[in-house]
């Protein structure tokens, strides 16, 4: 998308994705996760028709929500474009959005059916059919559509979400009429229509109030950052160009890492949520330290090669080296990022759900105090340190729930200094070979070396082996070999 519609257009594109978010947490996000739960309780029970009653109950209303959002942002693009993102630029790119936002309502919804049934194979292929749709339509269309302006180059890839989510949506919902028919789930419901739609109602408005109280947030700071970052004199062209280098460039290459945390995240709930319900303790303390242990590994690590190679990374990937400066400031929030991803696991796992939620509004509103008061005068700098004290705050208040709850706390010695070290001294190694890394073969073998003689480090103070061995625990089925 970057070398398709270039930085000022990929900081457009970033400006709408959080509005686009916003109306997923609307129309679609409490209801996903009502219908996997629900989904779940009535297969325990072999209640097929009551499992079938609760998708279309979910369905109807899911994709009458995103009916009426779909149709405010149709009609009313104009006014999102000037009055929110004060951007007239984007008003076409709204009116297109408008028709994926259904198709997106109902997809999402029978995710959450095939998710509730443990059959991850479907929703999983259908995101990824999406986003390859989504690349697919980029690499056909802005050839047509970016000569004609930003705008049309913006709407372009905002196409791709369109035909990304009619695509996902008639590939789950065939789907689900294949995999009903080959059940053979022919089972009369024992759930009254209207019984179905409180118990959904009631599970799914508290979940997206959440989500969208979450998404607001997150949106009013995307939208703010150009702004401020105009009061502080930059054009309006430059400020769109370096919020789409930030947030559209260098972020996504900074939480690349973190997928394999996004895993561990996800086994994480279930594996707390058990030793809870057993009373555990000591299980749940092992399991939270050894998590820290390896969520500091992957991100000490990861700053260091962004660290060392930032200039070879941006080249490697974008064709250039603007995004260098932000990669290497990124870098040492990199620990923090991946540790709010895993302390979140951990505390959902232990129910905290309700303390997560006021511990992202706290560190939200800190952010955007920063964007309106210190952004216009300071820059970009300003930005990071108010970024960095967020996700400072979130940290630090999810490791004393953490410690209230279970009686686990930091250990800074073992969790952060030895990795640290580990990072410092294939640094210091690998140092001198950085003027070889500027081709592809050279900065792949380079940054190779330094993350094999991390490893190295970490095995030979014995900190890695302890992450190892819980990693197998999670995944048991990896002891066989």
């Amino acid at each position: 998308m970057s070398s398709a519609i270039g930085s000022e257009g990929v900081g457009l594109y970033q400006m709408i994705q959080p509005v686009y978010l916003l109306a997923w947490s609307i129309c679609a996000s409490g209801f996903t996760t009502t219908v996997s739960r629900l989904t779940a309780q009535e297969n325990a029970r072999a209640q097929s028709g009551n499992m079938g009653r609760v998708l279309k109950q979910a369905l109807c209303m899911s994709t009458a929500i995103g009916c009426v959002v779909g149709s405010f942002f149709f009609l009313y693009a104009d006014f999102l474009a000037d009055s929110v993102l004060h951007d007239a630029r984007s008003a076409l790119s709204f009116r297109i959005l408008a028709f994926a936002i259904p198709f997106m309502s109902a997809s999402s919804c029978i995710r959450g059916y095939f998710l509730g049934l443990q059959q991850s194979l479907v929703p999983a292929f259908s995101q990824v059919l999406e986003q390859s749709i989504r690349i697919g339509c980029i690499c056909l269309l802005t050839g047509f559509f970016v000569p004609m302006g930003l705008a049309y180059a913006c709407a372009a890839a905002v196409l791709g979400i369109f035909f990304g989510e009619f695509t996902s949506f008639c590939f789950v919902f065939f789907s689900y009429l294949r995999f009903k028919r080959k059940r053979k789930y022919i089972k009369r419901p024992t759930i009254a229509p209207y019984a179905a739609a409180h118990l959904i109602l009631s599970m799914a408005l508290p979940l997206s109030a959440t989500r969208v109280s979450s998404s607001l947030l997150s949106a009013t700071e995307n939208i703010l950052i150009p702004q401020k970052l105009q009061a502080y004199g930059l054009s309006s062209a430059e400020a769109m160009a370096t919020f789409g280098h930030l947030s559209g460039m260098a972020m996504p290459l900074v939480m690349l890492p973190s997928a394999l945390l996004s895993a561990i995240s996800v086994s994480l709930v279930p594996e707390i949520s058990e030793a809870c319900a057993v009373r555990q303790e000591s299980r749940i303390q092992k399991t939270v330290s050894a998590a820290v242990l390896f969520t500091c590994v992957i991100g000490i690590g990861s700053a260091m090669i962004f660290m060392l190679f930032p200039e070879q990374i941006s080249s490697f990937i974008y064709g250039s080296s603007d995004i260098a400066p932000y990669l290497m400031i990124l870098s040492f929030l990199c620990p923090f990022f991946y540790l709010q991803m895993t302390l979140g696991g951990l505390l959902n796992g232990l129910g905290e759900h309700v303390f997560l939620f006021f511990c992202h509004i706290a560190s939200s509103l800190l952010s955007i105090a920063v964007l309106l008061i210190f952004v216009p005068q300071y820059g970009l700098p300003a930005y990071f340190a108010g970024w960095f004290g967020s996700l400072l705050l979130s940290v630090a208040a999810s490791f004393i729930r953490l410690y209230q709850r279970c009686g686990v706390s930091f250990r800074i010695k073992q969790h952060f200094i030895l990795p640290a070290l580990s990072a410092a001294a294939a640094a210091l190694t690998t140092k001198e070979l950085i003027p070889y890394a500027q081709t592809t073969g050279g900065f792949l073998f380079c940054a190779a070396l330094s993350g094999a003689l991390y490893l190295f480090f970490l095995t030979a103070i014995g900190c890695f082996s302890k992450v190892q061995e819980e990693i197998l625990r999670f995944f048991p089925t990896l002891n066989k070999h």
